[in-house]
């Protein structure tokens, strides 16, 4: 299945001559930093995309200045590739399962499949690697040596996964005031680091390139319109939905304040809730909901979600979100020019498909699974807990 799989990728990157635009635009930024020019004050590809990162990003992408755009392309396709297969890996542990090659190979072989995954590899993005660094490094027992650089890392290269951040420090709380001071410590604790390995990065990048620094923390990082207009079909943010159902561009207030409440409420249950997985998940989710642009590939979340849902026993509810990530609804309904904006009520719900999805299951998830209770996650999620490993 695998196989089959990557063959048949392969040969649809080639028939069709993925662009893979945002390999390009890492490569320009690599190059950029290499030779010393202006950093945010260029586009690149036939869509005039700028960059959108952080400095310290643009560092970590200097390498890829030395490949031609063919090798870089091969070099994406593969690399995230075998990070499907890693996060395919680290999800099944994150949820319980478990795991033999023939599992992973086979499921590796689905998740290529699904519109995020796949659109990632289109692009060429860095998705897949920041979700394996968050869900590697969230995966480990609270207070376990070093948690929380690789989601500092993360939150360095893209600003989003800063909520983890939060909800660290958030349940650490929480868990004090229930009663649980130790663990609730090491929350804090892993927090704390988190934040200090995110702040490294910022530091790294002001030393390195300190113009292209104070350029980016003081004027680009509010102009959301660099990385594209809010109301395209592909942006499955709250704000995205707000815009085409009002048929703004700019829904402001309307959109602003159902964000600040998902938002609140997000983390409020995520911080709550007893199953250390759902944590992870809900903050994730809510990231991706209140943020001004999450592009589709943006929610490569949704194959740890798939194994949270599998694991609970809720087959049903998995095989659902699995049809809702793999049938590009969003791209079925009129998207050329600003016909975005102007949908017909039926067609609204095809064009909001992760963010529907989401708030359904963010219901969904306070429901009593079907079969027995899922494992202790009281000292991190059930793949890497003690009883776990008894198991």
């Amino acid at each position: 299945m695998l196989a089959v799989s990557l063959a048949a990728l392969a040969a649809l990157c080639v028939l069709q001559r993925a662009p893979m635009a945002d390999a390009l635009v890492y490569r320009a930024e690599g190059a950029a930093v290499a030779r010393g020019g202006e950093l945010y004050g260029f586009t690149v590809t036939e869509w005039q995309l700028p960059a959108t990162y952080p400095p310290f990003a643009a560092i970590l992408f200097v390498p890829l200045a030395w490949l031609p755009p063919a090798a870089l392309k091969v070099a994406f396709l593969a690399g995230n590739a075998a990070l499907v297969a890693l996060l395919v890996r680290l999800s099944c542990r994150f949820a319980g399962l478990p795991a033999p090659a023939p599992v992973v190979c086979a499921a590796t072989a689905c998740a290529l499949w699904l519109e995020p995954v796949f659109q990632t590899l289109l692009f060429g993005q860095i998705n897949l690697a920041l979700v394996c660094l968050i869900l590697w490094d969230l995966s480990r027992p609270p207070g376990a040596r070093g948690r929380g650089i690789a989601l500092g890392i993360a939150a360095g290269v893209k600003l989003t996964p800063a909520l983890f951040v939060v909800h660290l420090l958030l349940s650490g709380w929480h868990r004090h005031r229930a009663g649980d001071a130790r663990e609730g410590r090491e929350r804090v604790r892993d927090g704390l680091t988190a934040g200090a390995s995110c702040g490294g990065t910022v530091l790294i990048g002001a030393l390195v390139l300190p113009a292209a620094s104070l350029d980016f923390w003081t004027r680009r990082l509010f102009e959301t319109g660099r990385v594209g207009k809010a109301w395209l079909v592909d942006n499955q943010s709250l704000q995205g939905l707000v815009a085409r159902a009002m048929g703004d561009p700019s829904p402001g207030p309307a959109w602003a304040l159902p964000a600040l409440a998902a938002g609140c409420a997000g983390l409020w249950l995520a911080c709550r809730t007893p199953d250390a997985r759902w944590g992870v998940l809900g903050t994730a989710f809510t990231a991706l909901l209140v943020s001004p642009i999450s592009w589709s590939h943006h929610w490569v979340w949704c194959v740890p979600l798939l194994a949270v849902l599998l694991a609970q026993g809720r087959t049903a509810v998995a095989a659902l979100t699995a049809v809702v990530f793999t049938a590009r609804t969003l791209w079925l309904v009129p998207h050329q020019g600003d016909l975005d904006l102007r949908l017909p009520w039926w067609q609204q719900v095809l064009a909001s498909p992760y963010v529907l999805l989401v708030l359904a299951l963010t219901v969904a998830a306070w429901v009593p699974a079907r079969r027995a209770p899922a494992p202790d996650t009281e000292h991190g999620p059930p793949a890497l807990s003690p009883l776990h490993e008894a198991r």
